[in-house]
């Protein structure tokens, strides 16, 4: 599943440069053979540069894939049901006995709980079973050329053309997602220079083949990005019924004692004292309710997808022993169509929606939230086919 594309802003400030002409469009050709020159100008060695472009080829299918990421517009329930199994519970655990001492030294060295990296592992690649089959060389290649969002993927293809040179890229058949991301927890070829760690003592980071240095690399790599060591992450919760549900979602912060104070408990054990936390429900006040820690905002770096995220963070728990969310019975929600419908009519009224794409994203949640106030309906941020009448 495609991971870290919030990251690439990351990979900007690794690979800096000036700009040169044809940042993306024109013939593929021309654009390569602009990539080429660039890449000299950087310092790389002309036959370096000759070799690892000899196989350079635009790839429609990459394009496809980039515009076909429906999956993300399932509800939490019905996505984190549809993510996680007992097949891949008790995998995991195997997994984590398996490779204790790696686990052990991760936490010891990165402060990562063994249930977050072996979360990511079972839903990028089952556990390194599924890692991807298109060419990364051209899969990246392919996106810069595209004008969607070449500053985010053109930087990436001189990361990989660094790994060449280290011994640890092959241009021909190195292959992963369609994003560019490589290995069993999938990691951008700028992450792998940043973060790459050689957990097996072979000399090499090879993220494809040796768990070690996947679970290694992934564990510095999210301690780079801010994570908080032996906090948590993600707990369920009960509400009070007459909780105001405007306090809930991301926007919103108090500390957890506040939150206790106000009827918030612990569904397993207690809440945090002290941390700062935001009080989530991803399908309104109805469904599954959860009370989100710093830490779970270093999600959003590795995805950018609320349900993902959510769903990861969660599994991570199961895997760590957590029970079952309690579903609760959620307000029906809204079809793809009555989505973008709403979207639209939100955006005439002003709010700034992103993309009209059917996807429950935080501007649009911090949207619903608001206008169900205004209306003076449960300001819970699930979007219900009687706000979409109301508008």
């Amino acid at each position: 599943m495609p991971s870290r594309l919030s990251a690439l802003a990351l990979a900007a400030m690794l690979i800096s440069a000036p700009a040169y002409a044809q940042q993306c469009g024109g013939s593929f050709s021309g654009f390569v053979s602009e990539l080429k020159k660039e890449a000299v100008r950087r310092g790389h060695a002309p036959t370096n540069v000759d070799r690892f472009f000899a196989s350079a080829r635009q790839d429609a299918g990459v394009l496809k894939a980039d515009r076909s990421q429906g999956v993300f517009q399932l509800p939490f329930i019905d996505f984190s049901r549809r993510l996680i199994s007992q097949g891949r519970i008790n995998k995991g655990r195997s997994m984590a006995k398996t490779y204790d001492a790696i686990f052990d030294r991760i936490e010891r060295e990165y402060g990562i709980s063994r249930g977050v990296l072996l979360a990511f592992w079972a839903f990028e690649t089952d556990y390194g079973a599924v890692q991807g089959d298109f060419n990364t060389a051209n899969a990246l290649i392919t996106l810069a050329h595209d004008c969607r969002r070449p500053d985010l993927f053109r930087p990436q293809i001189f990361a990989a053309l660094e790994l060449f040179e280290h011994g640890d890229f092959d241009p021909a058949r190195t292959t992963g997602a369609w994003a560019g991301e490589i290995g069993m927890v999938q990691m951008l070829p700028a992450d792998i220079l940043e973060n790459g760690v050689d957990g097996d003592g072979d000399g090499h980071v090879y993220l494809k083949t040796s768990a070690p240095d996947a679970l290694m690399s992934g564990g510095k790599m999210l301690n780079a990005l801010g994570w908080r060591k032996d906090e948590p992450w993600l707990q369920e919760v009960t509400l009070p019924s007459d909780f105001d549900w405007a306090k809930t979602g991301l926007n919103h912060s108090a500390t957890s004692a506040d939150w206790q104070s106000l009827g918030v408990r612990a569904r397993e054990g207690s809440l945090t004292g002290g941390l700062p936390a935001s009080i989530i429900l991803p399908q309104g006040r109805k469904g599954p309710a959860f009370i989100a820690y710093p830490n779970f905002r270093v999600y959003f770096e590795w995805n950018q997808s609320f349900t993902y995220v959510l769903t990861a963070a969660y599994f991570a728990n199961r895997l760590e022993g957590a029970a079952v969310y309690n579903a609760g019975n959620p307000d029906t929600g809204l079809s793809d169509g009555q989505m973008k419908s709403l979207q639209r009519k939100l955006a005439a009224l002003g709010y700034n929606v992103g993309k009209v794409d059917g996807i429950l994203g935080a501007n649009t949640r911090a949207a619903v939230q608001d206008i169900q106030q205004k209306l003076g309906m449960p300001a819970d941020a699930w979007p219900t086919p009687a706000l979409l009448s109301k508008l």
